[in-house]
């Protein structure tokens, strides 16, 4: 049989058996996997450490003739094992694998992969704020799904200005001149650098961007939930 090799960042794990798993496996070139990780709960298990979660692993697996195919090895290359030292990390680290997983396909682009991945070294920096990676990946998702919002002109079609003050449409995924609306210009721009692909570290060096974000990850959260 014919071995593949790539490199696997784990969505999901489920006991089977006495001693394997079935595992769900992200790759930048073969979409999802599913895979049977053979006797890896066994004490001694040469799988086992490298199919940890907040990792990324070189693997190797033959097809299986149905939708499993079988784990042959696997060697970590990248372990991000400082987000399990601290709880709010973990939990926002499987929040964000759980949503990857919901909205990717069977063969999903590698730009996915590479998200993940981001994601987890964010999370390992303990400088950079959690809620700024959400709003940062909640960016991510809906960009490469094709739902950025237009964060260049108004509902009129008006080029967006310093001296004007806006409120969001939901509906059309713009923004609508408002004297009293709650986002001017730095929060236009925040969001441009956030969906133009800037990684949370350096929306975390931008001034006056934790001030701005309050008010700004509603806007991802809310199109998030209605588009995917």
């Amino acid at each position: 049989m014919n071995q593949l090799t790539t490199q696997g960042i784990i969505l999901s794990r489920t006991d089977f058996g006495e001693a394997d798993k079935i595992i769900t496996l992200l790759t930048p070139d073969h979409g999802k996997l599913r895979l049977m990780a053979r006797g890896v709960r066994r004490a001694k298990s040469r799988l086992a450490g490298g199919v940890e979660l907040f990792s990324v692993s070189d693997i190797v697996y033959i097809k299986g003739r149905g939708e499993i195919g079988t784990l042959i090895s696997a060697r970590l290359t990248a372990h991000y094992g400082r987000i399990v030292k601290d709880v709010n990390r973990t939990m926002l680290g499987y929040e964000l694998i759980k949503q990857c997983h919901k909205v990717t396909e069977d063969e999903p682009e590698a730009e996915y992969f590479t998200l993940l991945e981001q994601s987890f070294q964010s999370l390992d920096d303990a400088t950079v704020p959690l809620e700024l990676i959400r709003f940062w990946y909640n960016a991510q998702l809906l960009r490469q799904a094709g739902y950025t919002p237009n964060l260049y002109t108004d509902s009129t079609d008006q080029t967006l200005t310093a001296d004007q003050s806006y409120d969001f449409s939901y509906d059309d995924m713009l923004f609508v001149v408002n004297d009293r609306g709650r986002y001017q210009a730095d929060h236009i721009k925040f969001l441009r650098l956030a969906f133009n692909g800037n990684v949370p570290k350096l929306l975390h060096q931008v001034q006056g961007g934790a001030v701005l974000l309050p008010d700004l990850l509603p806007i991802t959260q809310t199109l998030l939930f209605n588009h995917l």
